[in-house]
């Protein structure tokens, strides 16, 4: 008999597929470029959110209620590969490859969704 406890700590330690991902308008060409340790969870997200009109970036919204659903496609830009230490905290490398590949498509204005994130030039 299968130990419900056992498969529930398998199913933990059994790394999620974690990397950059687009969604792309091909009625114009615009994308969204984001990053996350659980690509098809989140990928399913921004689909329930769309669907269901109330996804956080407005100008995406907006769009897919304009040409559909059809019109967006969802794909992998570059796998996280999993490191061994199960411990291992991936979210500085996760982000430092998300900025790699935003800045490499530039997804802002005319060519995508994305938001430029805003620095305080006081900070130090």
């Amino acid at each position: 008999m299968i130990d419900k406890k056992e498969l529930r700590n398998e199913y933990k330690r059994t790394p999620r597929p974690m990397g950059v991902y687009k969604i792309q308008n091909l009625a114009n060409g615009k994308i969204f470029v984001g990053g996350s340790l659980n690509i098809p969870g989140k990928i399913n997200s921004h689909q329930f959110q769309l669907k269901f009109r109330c996804h956080i970036n407005k100008e995406l919204q907006r769009d897919y209620d304009t040409y559909g659903e059809k019109n967006f496609v969802y794909d992998v830009l570059e796998y996280l590969k999993p490191n061994e230490d199960i411990s291992f905290d991936y979210k500085d490398d996760l982000q430092t490859l998300e900025e790699l590949w935003i800045e490499q498509l530039n997804p802002f204005g005319e060519r995508g969704y994305n938001k430029k994130k805003f620095t305080n030039p006081l900070k130090t």
